[in-house]
């Protein structure tokens, strides 16, 4: 099946605005199960105030957040498709610039040394697009994830010594949540990738910190990690928005690769309590948006 440039670009733009409005039912479940726990006077006024935010967003249509994040786009083709990749990318970025300008949405994208924002929510390798390949369906599936730079801001990365085991890894991860405290408008998503080379385990994390809430690590190993520091990272008392309780992250995400035996990378990244993603998967004639 061929699918259009001009498909791809007004899915790209669809997904940017139901990104920036529309919260995933996972996260919104997520924010039930916090709030049904939460044992703290002023953290369950904070979670409350999450929730009715959520609820008038959709309500009026509105962003859930001021922040339209760095746009990041994950593109998986399934089987039988045809499709151009230099017109994919350009249809994606296209869609992207049509999203901040009819939205209208604020532009966050900034030259690095200059600071000039050409108010399209594009710049010199953003948007993000990440390719990869599924034999797992027919068509092509593009994943819209805006993240906010308060969540971004709070990424790390350490090449731990391979003989201080997992137990490094475990006090990097809270050393780095604790380190966070608020700025990442807790509860959070906290993404820990292991392994692979120091690029490769960075990503992993930012894998792992859009992940739905309710999915896990593939490994086993990964996944028993995954427990142990989400109940951890839930004792610190950070609570929503950093003003204490037992609130901290929505739950600690996994994704692991196999590295080199002198080396054991592991990195974080977070995601804060607006965890906005969309997708649509476009077949040969229909557009199914979901999350």
């Amino acid at each position: 099946m061929r699918i259009t440039p001009d498909r791809i670009e007004e899915a790209a733009k669809e997904l940017y605005l139901r990104a920036l409005r529309d919260l995933p039912p996972d996260i919104k479940r997520g924010f039930e199960v916090l709030a049904a726990r939460e044992t703290g006077t002023t953290a369950k006024t904070v979670l409350a105030t999450m929730i009715q935010n959520i609820a008038v967003a959709e309500r009026t249509n509105n962003l859930l957040c001021q922040d339209t994040g760095i746009p990041i786009y994950n593109i998986t083709i399934g089987r039988n498709v045809e499709v151009d990749g230099v017109a994919l990318t350009a249809a994606i970025r296209r869609g992207c610039e049509r999203a901040t300008r009819e939205g209208p949405l604020r532009s966050s994208i900034v030259h690095p040394l200059t600071r000039k924002n050409d108010h399209t929510s594009c710049g010199i390798s953003v948007p993000v697009i990440h390719v990869g390949f599924s034999g797992a369906f027919d068509g092509l599936r593009i994943e819209m994830i805006p993240k906010g730079s308060g969540s971004e801001n709070n990424s790390w990365l350490k090449m731990a010594i391979p003989a201080e085991g997992v137990d490094a890894i475990r006090t990097f991860v809270i050393d780095c949540v604790l380190g966070a405290g608020g700025r990442t408008c807790p509860p959070t998503i906290v993404g820990v990738g292991i392994g692979g080379t120091a690029d490769l385990c960075v990503h992993l994390a930012k894998v792992a910190a859009t992940r739905p809430l309710g999915s896990h690590c593939a490994d086993a190993e990964g996944a028993a990690l995954e427990g142990e520091l989400s109940a951890a990272v839930n004792m610190l008392g950070i609570g929503p928005q950093g003003l204490g309780g037992d609130a901290t992250a929505f739950g600690v995400h996994v994704e692991i690769a196999a590295t080199h035996i002198t080396m054991n990378p592991v990195a974080v990244n977070m995601q804060c309590h607006s965890a906005r993603r969309a997708s649509a998967v476009l077949t040969a004639r229909d557009v199914e948006y979901g999350y």
